[in-house]
């Protein structure tokens, strides 16, 4: 083998998912068409539960400081306040997917992972030990084999092609454009101003950026040759808003659909896929980027261990178990977020239904659940614990040595029993697993909040990805959870 893993594409997932790899002690190599970044952002941010993901890998520093985010988002563009959850809120901000993939790439380089820009792949072969490919590289063509390969490149993978992913959906009903301009002075329209044309946004990027986006009405989606020019979208948006914005230019322009596409498996042999390759959308809440770095992070520690040789039977296949169920309801939701914002005159009920809905507290928390990513419930198996199946959720800690946080906990990359009633019998029961499970014993810091489930005094076992496995006093059923999700002790 030349590599335990190769990854296609470094978007977010892919570096994100190499760098799971490598804290998980797996050689990866990433490869990417593109000789260099774009520079490009579609994505402005992160949801809730990624920027907790991000914190727990220590990478919320690289972001810089003053890291905005804000409790009131919306749903199709109708506002609520997303602090109903605990914990929530709408995301970070303003922040450029290019920025998110510097952040990423420098972590995954730092960690050892290699990164190879100007490969595109042009063919690939599971034989069934190994995935082998052949890419054209500036050193001519170039032939890689790894255990295992992973698409984490985009809506039109070659991968997911190549390997002969099914990926049934709703096919495109309407083309619709986005913009960086500048030397126009656009008004704001944050979350969209329709128009019996269509549809426009206009938001404002700093120094002298809009971004803008043009839903024209009836537009039919088709095959495009190239992206459209400015002048192309300036039409659209003079034809629907009466403005004309033809005096400036773009400092880039791009086209996107309404398709609605999942593949049906997310793993064919030694195959696997990750983020658009998996799943595309309409790009609705900003839920896309975050999506594909949470399938990342629910996949590297699995294939990871895989690859260790220290998996358990079955953990590998739990990636498609868990994330192909989130997946169909992250095409779920942003389906009726597109008929909210795009529809026409035919959606002004579904509109007034929701604007009535959203005044209950119960549809504002699950709303809110949906989109943040932080009502995501994996296998609980046959716990009633609140926390079993649910990620671990950000608090500060006090230990022997002194104060830290659960995200700091996991910046290793490993499972993690933290003992918060001091009991030596289930630290005891974990030893075994001491390799790949770190134990803490810590208190909370602080009132809890009424209904914390983090207040007890009791001992949790948590996922590298920082999703609960195992929940409780005593020992009762601790080290079956340690053996399904972390493999056989090293010793007993």
């Amino acid at each position: 083998m030349d590599t335990d893993v190769i990854v296609v594409g470094a978007g977010p997932t892919g570096l994100m998912l190499a760098g799971e790899l490598r804290l998980g002690g797996a050689r990866v190599v990433v490869v990417e068409r593109l000789a260099r970044p774009t520079g490009q952002s579609r994505g402005l941010g992160f949801t809730a539960r990624t920027m907790e993901v991000f914190d727990q890998r220590g990478l919320l520093e690289g972001f810089g400081p003053g890291l905005e985010t804000s409790p009131q988002g919306h749903f199709g563009g109708i506002v609520f306040d997303y602090s109903v959850l605990p914990d929530a809120h709408f995301g970070a901000r303003g922040i450029p997917q290019s920025k998110t993939e510097e952040v990423l790439e420098a972590w995954a380089r730092g960690l050892g992972a290699d990164i190879r820009r100007g490969w595109e792949l042009k063919a690939l072969t599971d034989t069934g030990d190994a995935v082998e490919i052949e890419a054209a590289t500036p050193q001519g063509a170039r032939r890689l084999r790894a255990a295992y390969l992973v698409g984490c490149d985009g809506g039109h993978s070659a991968v997911r092609k190549a390997a002969g992913f099914d990926f049934p959906g709703s096919p495109a009903t309407r083309e619709m454009y986005l913009a960086d301009v500048v030397g126009c002075a656009i008004r704001p329209r944050f979350l969209g101003e329709r128009h019996p044309e269509g549809m426009v946004m206009a938001a404002p990027l700093g120094d002298g950026v809009d971004r803008v986006i043009v839903c024209p009405a009836g537009t039919p989606a088709g095959e495009r040759a190239t992206e459209p020019d400015f002048a192309e979208i300036a039409a659209a948006w003079r034809r629907i808003t009466g403005e004309d914005i033809s005096g400036g230019s773009a400092h880039w322009v791009s086209s996107f659909t309404d398709v609605s596409r999942q593949v049906t498996h997310y793993r064919r042999g030694r195959v696997l896929l990750a983020g658009d390759a998996a799943h595309i959308h309409l790009p609705a809440g900003g839920q896309g980027l975050s999506t594909g770095v949470q399938d990342a992070v629910n996949l590297g520690w699995k294939l990871a261990a895989t690859v260790q040789g220290w998996a358990p039977p079955g953990l590998l296949d739990t990636y498609h178990d868990e994330r192909h169920p989130v997946g169909a309801r992250l095409l779920t939701n942003t389906r009726v977020q597109g008929a909210l914002y795009i529809g026409g005159e035919e959606a002004d009920p579904l509109r007034s239904l929701f604007g009535e809905l959203i005044a209950y507290e119960d549809v504002r928390r699950h709303l809110a659940g949906v989109v943040s990513g932080l009502d995501i419930r994996y296998d609980r198996g046959d716990g009633t614990h609140p926390l079993l199946g649910r990620r671990l959720p950000p608090r500060p800690l006090r230990t022997a040595t002194g104060d830290t946080t659960t995200a700091a906990l996991l910046r290793t990359g490993q499972g993690l029993l933290l003992d918060l009633g001091d009991d030596p019998e289930a630290r005891a029961a974990a030893e075994g697993w001491k390799d790949r499970v770190l134990t803490v014993t810590a208190r909370p810091v602080g009132a809890a909040a009424p209904g914390d489930p983090l207040a007890a005094p009791q001992t949790l076992l948590v996922r590298p990805d920082g999703y609960t496995a195992w929940a409780g006093t005593g020992t009762d059923g601790l080290r079956e959870a340690l053996d399904r999700w972390f493999g056989a002790p090293a010793r007993r």
